[in-house]
């Protein structure tokens, strides 16, 4: 089975990011998972920080925007496929990863995408 690395990108996440973390850490196929937080101003890092046992890498620096915060991720990953969860998304269900490491063994793809659900959180 192919090797997955997740990215996700934060910056004054810290009202969302746990749940983000955890969903990632509920997957039955365990990612390396590398958060690049950049320089938040509230309690994002110390979240992220009391996760760490479960976090891949770390990256706690200045960029320059949300896609140079993705690069360099992605340039700290060593997985097979690459993917991103904004640190105010979540996988719905522990066998994410897992369907996606199956299709990626078994059919010739470069990408792979999911149906996403939009929720509202102020209604």
């Amino acid at each position: 089975m192919p090797e997955i690395s997740i990215i996700t990108a934060t910056y004054n996440s810290a009202a969302c990011v746990t749940r983000c973390i955890q969903s990632v850490d509920a997957q039955t196929k365990r990612p390396e998972h590398i958060l690049v937080d950049g320089l938040s101003k509230d309690d994002t890092v110390h979240i992220i920080e009391q996760s760490s046992q479960s976090m891949s890498s770390i990256i706690s620096e200045k960029d320059e925007s949300f896609y140079d915060a993705i690069n360099k991720g992605i340039l700290a990953s060593s997985g097979d496929i690459v993917g991103v969860l904004n640190s105010d998304d979540f996988y719905i269900n522990s066998n994410v990863l897992e369907k996606v490491a199956s299709i990626f063994n078994t059919s010739s793809v470069d990408a792979c995408y999911g149906d996403l659900n939009y929720i509202n959180s102020e209604e």
